[in-house]
């Protein structure tokens, strides 16, 4: 049972050392193995022990059909054998993603395995990652559950920032958002717009979010906008009542 002593949400004394253990470990390797290569071996050999519960290692058997499956989900735990997103845009800087592109599934990966949803675990494990990916990470911020960034490096994130489940940072031209702001649930912050003659074609506009600022749950603020210290975005409860 989590200890709830202070009425704070915990998890046991064992469990919190193990978690601790784990993230500072993860930390280390990070802070000392910059190459994608080497990140990629990390981040596939902590997904093999995640998803599939045993140690990378072994050949797998190519030329059985009925192994196929298990041999796509084997395959896809390492980044080396993924794309993202990301890796197709034209205005990406390719050494710098291909730096982060390992952490980057690592973050989705985790959320979508059921650790993801282990929040005091959650919250410690993206700001851990957070660190070798934003081009800033401030002390005491809190990412939740789901948060998408498009490449990580063009993102600053102030002290106290807290960045509620599911919202979305795509941090193409670049965002800073201001020490103490709370982004809300499932909002979108964009930081470039597609021309409208040729959809195809983008344009790169920065985006700041201001110190103290709000943006509400499912609000959208658009590339080139700049959210003033302590200004609020969208609608709240209290605008209603």
């Amino acid at each position: 049972m989590a200890n709830t002593n202070q009425g704070v949400p915990h998890p046991t004394p064992e469990a919190e050392e193990v978690y601790r253990r784990w993230v500072a470990f993860l930390d280390e390797e990070f802070t000392r193995h910059r190459a994608p290569e080497r990140r990629a071996e990390v981040v596939r050999d902590q997904l093999y022990q995640l998803y599939l519960g045993r140690p990378h290692g072994g050949k797998l058997n190519l030329t059985l059909t009925s192994e196929l499956p298990g041999n796509v989900v084997s395959l896809s735990l390492d980044p080396e054998n993924v794309t993202i997103e990301a890796e197709h845009f034209a205005d990406a800087d390719r050494e710098k993603l291909s730096e982060r592109k390992p952490l980057l599934w690592f973050w989705q990966m985790f959320d979508r395995s059921p650790l993801g949803l282990n929040h005091w675990l959650g919250l410690r494990f993206r700001c851990m990652l957070g660190r070798h990916i934003f081009a800033r990470m401030g002390a005491g911020v809190k990412i939740y559950h789901g948060v998408e960034v498009t490449y990580g490096y063009n993102l600053s994130i102030g002290d106290g920032v807290i960045i509620r489940q599911r919202a979305l940072l795509a941090d193409r031209g670049g965002i800073t958002i201001g020490n103490n702001a709370v982004i809300g649930s499932y909002a979108r912050i964009y930081s470039h717009a597609h021309l409208t003659a040729t959809y195809d074609q983008v344009k790169l506009a920065p985006t700041s979010i201001g110190a103290n600022a709000r943006i509400a749950s499912h609000a959208i603020v658009l590339g080139g906008q700049n959210v003033g210290d302590g200004q609020a975005v969208g609608a709240f409860p209290s605008d209603r009542e």
